[in-house]
């Protein structure tokens, strides 16, 4: 009997526990389908769940359970009530204004909502969409205050980034950390890998970095599976590149009237002498002279971009992802490959990446994570750089005769045939690396981390250089000579390796106490770099075909090696505090030694304070929440540190050579060695102190949102070459001295909504910065930019011009540069002389003076994105609202180095004996000399101009296939797209020549399809 009462008593029990207990089931989704690993928990409690891999849960909940907490990094969390249903379909939104949004800072992670510096994020998925295999091309217009700049895009080309413009004379590269890991080049991670991006704008921010974050840092976190995942992923894409614009030449009649023009010009336009390199009969009757031989010089009217240049380039990329994850083990591994093909013949780059991420849980208190990437990519290009010459060569030189011999050009300069025979220079670039790090929490809220990260890196360089010979049409026989840069056929080799590791110990407590809320994090970091290069080559080579070092000639052989290392040790240390989610306070300070100094100076301490308050939380908010729905306040300071001058710079190098000596009549080579540069001990640390103050704010339901930044920062102490007199026999050492200063602000706005089912967002960004120069030292760094106390960095330096000559009488009443001017040669004003005023004379001592800044101001970007029912629309734009451009000599002199072509936008704008004297007032460029180039090509404000330019960076059209299709053939996604680069550009210069290109491969359009696909 009483068995059977404890029988019926736990089977009571049991029945009353089991109707205490329901079981949810449900979908969690997001616009675009199932949302795997999707966070389900009970409100209140630790009960919880994640979604499958098709977003589906089943989660056993207790009775009196009243609400769902759904949610997901991204996504805006939803609250669902379940006292009466047990069955849930949530479909979360995009985290619209990023308040929740959780971004790196350095050593971990904060909310939006939470920061206090100058922190600016950008998703990965906002990069790949601009169809750019580097990175730093990405960036361009994405986050205010960066400014991204290039000058060509040729195959593998990256960009130069400046984080709130210049913070040094010397390297103002920012620091590049991916998962924790400094690397040198950002352009090493692929864009498809990134799961988000982190810019550190303000000292407060970035000095958690310290000693190298002066010119502020970027963090990149890639992406890692989370539990739930399973998913394999292929994303293809095929384009075609082509230059935006390209400069023209005039057409060959006019060449050779124009070099008649100049040679008259210089020889004083005496009668008789207007045809004296090009006779009447052979301009007039030139066509008839082509069609019977366009052999010989000067009929050969060759088209060189034609013969050297494609008209555009096919590029192709593919990546494959494999995403895996469970509650204890999570993996995803990526392999990509991209291939870019070159304008000219040679020209091609090609890049592999893969890289492994994998999350391990042992247990509560320990988890781990084994992370690995490898890069390897090939430059490939021809031994000699066309552009050089493709922008020179006129059309009366012949580069082909008809038998497919290479001809002779102009004296050997023949740049079609150097870039078809001249040889190859192929550059090989590996790097393998990795990161272990296990975590350790033995207390809640503290978590101790362990990191060791090596990276190896191995580069092999391979120049061939083929001699080409030339012969005379006439006779193939004869002998005319090499093109130029291939007098001989030579092989170089280089063998480079590097290896790096980077050590950490990590400890992290977040803590909550009632309204206090504590994060502090204290850290130790080694990091060590050594470097080794190796260098050969060989001379005179009789074979074309094989080029390898032991075939050449044993006497011509030549080799070269050198190493060198250097190393950081670092001590971090971070509190945050917030009170009640609306007072912030944090600190950070960072203790930093470098192997680049003398021990007794090898420290130096970097600290930073901000503090933030958010207004909308107080109380005498409250009524207006329905138009402010966030509003913070922000300010911060904190002192930076750089020592990128060198490895060596405090000890006294000895530097090793050769020298030849005669030995009886025998030259024999002897070791030399000698210290070159003068060395003083006590060098330290540059530092950069920045002031931040900056407020962020959202509208209207959030949907509107706002961010601006002002910002001062101060560099102290530069490392620079000071002059020491020449009788002392070094080179200048370096030393601690200088200044600079800069300002400048911020501006981001955005707005996003939903009308229906179209959803849509509108963003723009706008930066300016101005960088002064302080107290040098004595020290002026002269040219056509120059950087001295008061002037601005790299600031046009040069004479102030009055228009153009017109009469040989205004020249006799004027000063002059020179007394060999002429009517259409360049005025100038006389500005002051030895004694403080103007002297009669146009000398660079007493007249030239500072025209203004060459760095680009008002710089900005903004996008627009569309979705409806399937199809995707983004536009980008970007540009650059001031700027001080120059019209170089590669861009608007005619005939350079005394024979080459003439612009063709210069035809009939140039001071011409030719015009009359109201066509000659109108005109815009000086007469046609060679002579008088001095004068007319000096660095002046006449040669200035507005570079600012509006460009219509990326628009991408994609349609995602209707999932009841897609599902039945096993596919959870297919979407297919067409993406379009650099497609328009408005700006002021010359017609053929882009704002951003230099002298060299031009700036390309890409029209690229691609498709995407997920099982």
């Amino acid at each position: 009997m009483k068995k059977l009462f404890v029988f019926l008593l736990g089977l009571l029990m049991s029945t009353a526990v089991f109707a205490q207990q329901k079981t949810i089931t449900g979908t969690v989704s997001d616009a675009s389908g199932p949302l795997p690993g999707a966070n389900v928990i009970v409100k209140g409690t630790t009960v919880g769940i994640v979604t499958t891999p098709d977003g589906k849960f089943s989660l056993e909940v207790p009775g009196d359970a009243s609400t769902l907490v759904i949610s997901f990094i991204g996504y805006v969390a939803q609250e669902i009530d379940i006292t009466e249903t047990t069955n849930v379909d949530v479909m979360l939104l995009p985290d619209a204004i990023g308040i929740e949004e959780v971004v790196a800072i350095g050593y971990g992670t904060a909310k939006k909502s939470d920061l206090t510096g100058a922190v600016a994020s950008v998703q990965g998925e906002a990069i790949a969409e601009r169809q750019t295999t580097q990175i730093s091309q990405a960036l361009q217009g994405a986050v205010s205050g960066v400014m991204v700049t290039r000058d060509n895009s040729g195959p593998g080309s990256g960009a130069t980034i400046r984080i709130r413009g210049i913070t040094t004379i010397g390297d103002n590269e920012p620091l590049i950390i991916v998962d924790g890991v400094p690397v040198d080049n950002i352009n090493d991670v692929n864009p498809n890998d990134i799961q988000d991006m982190s810019v550190l704008k303000d000292a407060a921010s970035a000095s958690i970095y310290g000693s190298r974050a002066a010119a502020g840092v970027i963090l990149i976190t890639t992406k890692r599976a989370k539990a739930g995942d399973l998913k394999l992923s292929y994303t293809g894409e095929y384009g075609i590149e082509k230059p935006t614009t390209w400069p023209k030449g005039v057409d060959v009649i006019r060449y050779m009237q124009m070099d008649n023009e100049m040679r008259w010009n210089d020889n004083g336009n005496q009668e008789g002498s207007e045809y004296s390199t090009y006779s009447q009969d052979q301009i007039e009757n030139y066509w008839q002279y082509n069609a019977e031989n366009p052999n010989i010089y000067p009929f050969a009217n060759t088209d060189w971009h034609d013969l050297v240049l494609k008209e555009s380039a096919p590029r192709q990329s593919h990546n494959l992802s494999i995403t895996a994850g469970s509650k204890t083990i999570r993996t995803k591994v990526s392999l990509n490959y991209d291939n870019i093909e070159g304008l000219y013949k040679h020209k091609e780059y090609e890049r592999w990446t893969a890289r492994a991420n994998n999350s391990i849980t042992i247990n509560k208190f320990i988890s781990t994570s084994v992370d690995m990437y490898w890069k390897r990519s090939i430059s490939y290009d021809a031994a000699t750089s066309p552009w050089g010459n493709l922008h020179l060569a006129p059309p009366v030189y012949p580069a082909i005769f008809d038998d497919g011999r290479i001809a002779n050009g102009k004296a050997g300069a023949n740049v079609y045939g150097v870039i078809e025979e001249g040889g190859t220079d192929t550059n090989w670039y590996n790097t393998i690396g990795g990161k272990a790090q296990i975590d350790f929490k033995p207390l809640d809220g503290l978590t101790i981390s362990g990191v060791v990260a090596p990276e190896f890196g191995f580069t092999k360089g391979k120049e061939f250089q083929i001699e080409v010979p030339t012969t005379i049409y006439e006779d193939p026989t004869v002998y005319e000579g090499s093109l130029y840069n291939t007098s001989s056929t030579k092989l170089t080799e280089k063998r480079n390796d590097n290896n790096k590791v980077t050590s950490q110990i990590l400890a992290t407590y977040i803590k909550s106490f009632g309204n206090h809320n504590l994060n502090v994090f204290a850290g130790y970091e080694n990091y060590s770099a050594f470097y080794e290069n190796l260098g050969a080559s060989r001379d005179k080579y009789l074979l074309t075909s094989f080029p390898y070092l032991n075939l050449g000639p044993l006497e011509l052989r030549d080799n070269s090696g050198n190493a060198y290392e250097n190393a950081y040790r670092s001590y971090i240390g971070r509190i945050m505090y917030n009170y009640n989610n609306r007072y912030f306070l944090q600190a950070n300070v960072r203790h930093d030694g470098s192997s680049r100094f003398h021990e007794d100076y090898r420290w130096g301490t970097f600290p930073s304070v901000s503090g933030g308050w958010i207004i909308s939380e107080e109380n005498f908010m409250d009524g207006s929440k329905s138009v402010l729905s966030f509003l913070k306040l922000r300010a911060s300071w904190g002192q930076l540190g750089n020592e990128r001058i060198g490895n060596y710079p405090y000890q006294a190098t000895i530097s090793f050579n050769d020298a030849l000596f005669y030995q009886g009549n025998e030259v024999v080579s002897q070791q030399t060695a000698a210290q070159t540069q003068y060395a003083i001990r006590d060098i330290s640390w540059e530092t950069t102190e920045s002031t931040d103050i900056g407020f962020d704010a959202y509208l209207f339901d959030s949907r509107f949102r706002l961010t601006a930044d002002y910002y001062m920062k101060e560099t102290k102490d530069m490392l620079l070459a000071l002059e020491i007199p020449d009788f002392i026999g070094f080179d200048n050492p370096d030393q601690n001295t200088g200044k600079m200063e800069t300002k400048g602000y911020e501006f981001e706005m955005g707005w996003n909504d939903n009308v229906g089912d179209l959803k849509y967002s509108v963003s723009f960004n706008l930066s300016d910065s101005k960088t002064k120069m302080g107290d040098l030292g004595g020290t002026e760094f002269l040219g056509d930019k120059i950087k001295k106390e008061g002037s601005e960095f790299n600031e046009w330096y040069g004479y102030v011009s009055d228009g153009l000559f017109q009469t040989q009488e205004e020249i006799d009443n004027s000063p002059k540069l020179s007394n060999s001017v002429k009517p259409g040669d360049v005025k100038y004003v006389d500005i002051s002389g030895p004694d403080g005023e103007p002297d009669g004379i146009i000398s660079p001592e007493y007249d030239r003076k500072l025209l203004g800044g060459s760095l680009p101001r008002y710089l900005y970007g903004g996008n627009i994105k569309l979705d409806y029912k399937g199809f995707d629309f983004s536009l980008v734009v970007q540009g650059v609202g001031k700027q001080t451009s120059r019209l170089t000599t590669t861009m608007v002199q005619p005939l350079r180095q005394n024979w080459g072509n003439a612009p063709e936008f210069l035809d009939g704008d140039y001071w011409s004996v030719y015009n009359t004297p109201e066509q000659n007032l109108q005109v815009q460029y000086p007469r046609l000399s060679w002579s008088s180039r001095g004068n007319n090509y000096a660095m002046s404000d006449y040669w200035l101009f507005d570079g600012s330019y509006f460009r219509l960076k990326n628009i991408t059209l994609g349609y995602t296939l209707p999932k009841a299709l897609t599902q039945k053939v096993g596919m959870s996604k297919v979407r297919v797209y067409a993406s379009g680069s650099d497609l328009l550009t408005i700006d002021n210069y010359p017609k053929g020549w882009d704002p951003e290109v230099g002298a060299g491969y031009p700036i390309t359009q890409s029209y690229v399809f691609g498709v995407n696909v997920n099982f």
